[in-house]
């Protein structure tokens, strides 16, 4: 772990398994102003673009980030971060890549082709972001912006043609507090390398001050930075950790960019670090409010605290975790998939993967528990119409917890429609079907695909009995 500039308010220890980074920061002052921007040379209509404040994917929807992170080439070995991330509602997955300038080895550009094909896999989007740039200046080894776009040009065959699909990060944190006056020339220079070298997708730019922008660097110079691409189609990324303490200050920079017609996500963020309590509602309930993206650190392998999960397992999930995945404002409420995967009819049959058998209700009678059935368009109890407000309805009464049940195995039954969270259900684009309420996935018991096999809920974890298709 290394210390950063003492004579800084804070000092932050984000921790990571192989390194532990640690990132500083002090108080913001905030400086709003309207500004005016140039429309782009040419709009990147084939993937992601920009627009105004809002990220747009290719078929002209906005699409707001609700994600999570994989340390990726810290745990190469753990295959199946993305898909339970997928299967817990997440619409976006932030990636670690390395490119070999740190300790943590190198993401070659087999594996992250292999990253890509998993996230198209489970219908999520990749914000591919390479690592070892940062705390550049502070940090002893860190790679500058311009070896970043050097590793972005090596891998350059994996990424090309998926801009659909991939936004790229182009350096974590790239720049500490001893450096951080460097970030606009360095930042300028790194996106029109990123474009000389062919790349049309979106662009993700961090902050400096190790991502939390305390000197406002990032803020007051992001016009000139926008800009500067060719193709307006860079989005700037924050990182809010100790820094934000107070809702004022989460809201206060939301306003600079609001005010600024300028894209901004939120790159990174915890609910407690360095000692102090970030404030993580906040930065949820703002950022649904605004339309602005966040991805949260981190999945699993964090080591100080900032796990969703423990030990990569989903049915691990952590403080942190139920308040990114299942608060008021957290991924499971809020998330909704890139239409590019497809969207959700609004009526029709429920398929199961497993057992290409239908969700069916074989009477109309207030608690009979749904089943798998062999479809038929015969059989009314089939026939299911998603409510605007996430009801799933049949023969005019509503799939529903039990008892707003919490547990697993928990019975779906069918009552009448009241308008509880127990009765509200979440089509994610991995295909899993979760409860509002509580979190659980629609499951065919212990993974049967018969005739008769009963409708539970249980906790996600991937299994086909647990992925259903709306036709």
């Amino acid at each position: 772990m290394s210390v950063v500039d003492a004579a800084h308010r804070g000092r932050s220890s984000k921790g990571r398994t192989r390194l532990l980074i640690a990132a500083a920061a002090a108080a913001m002052a905030m400086l709003a102003s309207l500004l005016v921007f140039l429309a782009p040379a040419q709009a990147q209509q084939t993937g992601f673009h920009v627009q105004g404040r809002n990220l747009v994917d290719a078929n002209g929807n906005t699409f707001v980030m609700r994600g999570s992170t994989h340390p990726e080439v810290w745990y190469e070995s753990q295959n199946n971060a993305i898909r339970d991330m997928a299967a817990l509602g997440a619409n976006t997955v932030r990636v670690v890549l390395g490119s070999g300038h740190r300790g943590w080895g190198t993401s070659t550009q087999a594996e992250v082709a292999a990253v890509i094909a998993e996230c198209k896999q489970y219908k999520v989007v990749c914000v591919l972001e390479l690592h070892d740039t940062t705390g550049y200046g502070d940090q002893a080894g860190a790679a500058t912006l311009a070896q970043a776009v050097q590793y972005w040009n090596g891998i350059k065959g994996a990424l090309i043609g998926q801009e659909k699909y991939v936004l790229i990060n182009i350096g974590n944190e790239p720049l500490g507090n001893s450096t951080a006056s460097q970030w606009t020339s360095a930042t300028t220079s790194a996106i029109q390398g990123m474009r000389n070298n062919g790349f049309t997708h979106t662009l993700v730019v961090d902050a400096p001050n190790w991502g939390q922008d305390w000197s406002n660097t990032m803020r007051s110079n992001a016009p000139q930075v926008f800009n500067a691409d060719p193709q307006r189609n860079t989005v700037f990324s924050v990182h809010m950790y100790e820094v934000y303490t107070s809702a004022s200050t989460v809201t206060a920079y939301f306003n600079a960019f609001q005010q600024m017609n300028l894209p901004l996500i939120v790159g990174e963020y915890g609910n407690v670090h360095a000692g102090q309590s970030v404030a993580w509602a906040t930065i949820q309930s703002e950022a649904q409010a605004r339309g602005i993206g966040w991805i949260a650190w981190s999945w699993s392998g964090d080591g100080v605290g900032l796990d969703q999960v423990s030990n990569f397992n989903p049915s691990q999930m952590t403080t942190w975790g139920q308040q990114v995945f299942n608060s008021q404002y957290g991924i499971r409420n809020t998330s909704k998939p890139a239409s590019i995967y497809g969207t959700t009819p609004t009526s029709g049959r429920i398929v199961g993967t497993a057992s290409n058998r239908c969700v069916d209700l074989p009477s109309s009678t207030s608690g009979t528990q749904a089943q798998l059935w062999d479809c038929s368009t015969s059989r009314t109890g089939q026939a299911w119409t998603r409510s605007s407000t996430g009801e799933l309805r049949v023969n005019g009464k509503c799939l529903d917890a039990e008892g707003r049940g919490t547990a697993n195995g928990t019975r779906a039954i069918l009552w009448d429609c009241n308008g509880a969270a127990n009765q509200r259900w979440n089509v994610n684009s991995n295909g899993t079907i979760t409860n509002v309420h509580n979190g659980l996935c629609l499951d065919a018991a212990n993974a049967a695909t018969a005739n008769g096999t009963p409708i539970i809920l249980w906790t996600c974890n991937g299994g086909a009995n647990q992925r259903w298709t709306l036709t």
